[in-house]
């Protein structure tokens, strides 16, 4: 774990359990993409920082989920470096507590607070195309999570940020976080079609060819919508719905999978209306859900 990884002679990914990426700007200079969970991310970071004798200049998030921004604050602390955030998440990166109560939709827990779902406060400027190094492209990646981008490097890599889970993950968890639907399948779609020297997905292996992942990533979000259809063949309140999923997929529920498959699927059952494929009525004060 936080192994340095060569990608190309510039690009570099460091190994956790969301990929943080480093890019050499010249012989001594550097910037990160995503900063990884915490202090004690930062730290393993500026430890790689200070073995090569690199100086940290900024640090580009592609989405202001706890895992990518949880080492800002250390890592600004430690070395002065600027941090960029894509507009709505820059908020997110300045008050943590939006993400559990996201989530949650109000005020969360005792129990969603803490580093998973909220990470520490950083200060945080706009991300636009100016403030990038020269080379350097944003590439918007929707549907995930509010305004999420990757990078492409001067040297044609790939940052994909949280576009794509691995094979693995899917088959072990079968729905993966999303926040927009219809975006995050064009998105997809997008991403199939990408050229590049390298693709580094934060979750998933590195890779010179994406479009299968990005594909299978397509399919489950079919599956996904299949099965919650046919759940949903008699009507359903949100919790029963819940009950069936979590049963049929042999997941565990606990709060912080109650909140993110719960976040997810809310935004299925929204993108399933706005087609046209499920209705909602009102009975005896309970909403329910219904294929038409």
């Amino acid at each position: 774990m936080y192994e340095l990884i060569p990608v190309t002679e510039q690009s570099y990914y460091i190994q956790n359990p969301s990929k943080i990426g480093l890019v050499r700007l010249n012989d001594t200079d550097v910037c990160l993409i995503d900063s990884g969970n915490d202090k004690d991310a930062g730290r393993k970071v500026r430890q790689i920082l200070e073995a090569h004798c690199w100086r940290l200049t900024a640090i580009y998030n592609t989405h202001a989920n706890a895992d990518h921004i949880g080492g800002n604050k250390y890592l600004q602390g430690q070395t002065g470096c600027s941090v960029y955030v894509p507009e709505i998440n820059r908020e997110f990166t300045k008050h943590p507590v939006l993400e559990p109560a996201f989530l949650y939709g109000g005020f969360p827990p005792e129990d969603l607070r803490h580093k998973f779902l909220m990470a520490q406060e950083s200060d945080a400027s706009l991300l636009t195309e100016d403030t990038l190094p020269e080379g350097f492209e944003i590439i918007p990646l929707p549907g995930h999570y509010f305004d999420m981008v990757g990078f492409r490097t001067p040297d044609d890599v790939v940052f994909l940020a949280d576009c794509l889970s691995s094979r693995q993950t899917l088959d072990k968890y079968q729905i993966s976080f999303i926040y927009d639907v219809a975006a995050y399948l064009k998105t997809l779609e997008m991403v199939k079609s990408l050229s590049g020297k390298m693709f580094v997905p934060a979750h998933a292996e590195a890779v010179e060819d994406i479009a299968p992942l990005a594909q299978y990533n397509i399919d489950k979000v079919w599956e996904t919508a299949e099965k919650i259809t046919f759940l949903c063949r008699e009507a359903l309140g949100f919790e029963d719905l819940m009950q069936k999923l979590f049963t049929e997929y042999g997941l565990a529920m606990n709060f912080e999978q109650y909140v993110l498959v719960g976040s997810t699927v809310r935004s299925y059952l929204a993108w399933l209306k706005d087609t046209g494929r499920i209705t909602v009525s009102f009975d005896q004060n309970r909403m329910r859900w219904t294929t038409i």
